[in-house]
């Protein structure tokens, strides 16, 4: 998650209202949304993460905008070392009960992904799943992602397939307020190596997002 003006959360806002811009104002929303429901999402990981992450030696791992925490606890149960980023307490204290009944270690972190206070190219694997960080002239969401990577780590960022323009609308246009793969793409210079960039098909049954049937799925590995 992010504060100023970014924000981290399950996945983009897609709703008519205006983007929320400032902490208070995604923090707010994402709180509301999580409330409306007793669980916002399936409780499954992401299957693109699962697949994506075989055959990792489990290391430090940085899960950006968590949600409620399927993906963190998995990644804890796989013997990763997990800090995992949200900026709705709704959905954080939704994850940590979830940890708490798996015997899981998570470390939970209520703060925006460019504001948190995480030590530089510390991370072995960098995940973001549907991510909903805001973007700005200056690409601070994307050098943020980017700078928390190590030397020889990995950073994962799964999307949604967005509609080819004109054909959602005010939803799409919402959805582009946010950082997409092509945008952090376009920041991997000779120091990176990328492994994945594909569409592949969704299946999920169950949750807010499941209406969606493609992902977009890109994997980097950052060379020094």
């Amino acid at each position: 998650m992010e504060h100023g003006n970014h924000h981290a959360a399950s996945e983009p806002v897609e709703s008519g209202n205006v983007t929320p811009q400032t902490p208070e104002e995604t923090s707010d929303f994402w709180d509301r949304r999580y409330s409306e429901r007793p669980a916002l999402w399936s409780g499954q990981p992401n299957a693109a993460l699962v697949s994506e992450v075989r055959g990792l030696k489990p290391g430090r791992v940085l899960d950006v905008g968590c949600g409620e925490g399927a993906d963190a606890v998995w990644l804890a149960e796989q013997g990763w070392d997990v800090t995992a980023l949200e900026v709705s307490n709704v959905a954080l204290d939704r994850a940590a009960r979830q940890a708490e009944l798996r015997g899981v270690t998570v470390h939970w972190l209520h703060s925006g992904l460019v504001e948190a206070t995480l030590p530089p190219a510390s991370f072995d694997l960098v995940s973001a799943q549907y991510p909903a960080l805001l973007r700005t002239d200056s690409n601070a969401a994307e050098r943020a992602l980017l700078r928390a990577v190590a030397p020889g780590g990995v950073l994962l960022l799964v999307h949604h397939q967005l509609p080819a323009d004109g054909d959602a609308g005010a939803h799409s246009a919402a959805l582009r307020d946010y950082v997409g793969l092509t945008d952090v793409a376009a920041m991997l210079d000779e120091n990176w190596q990328i492994e994945v960039d594909e569409i592949r098909p969704r299946n999920v049954s169950a949750g807010a997002g499941a209406h969606h049937t493609e992902d977009v799925v890109l994997r980097a590995r950052r060379l020094r």
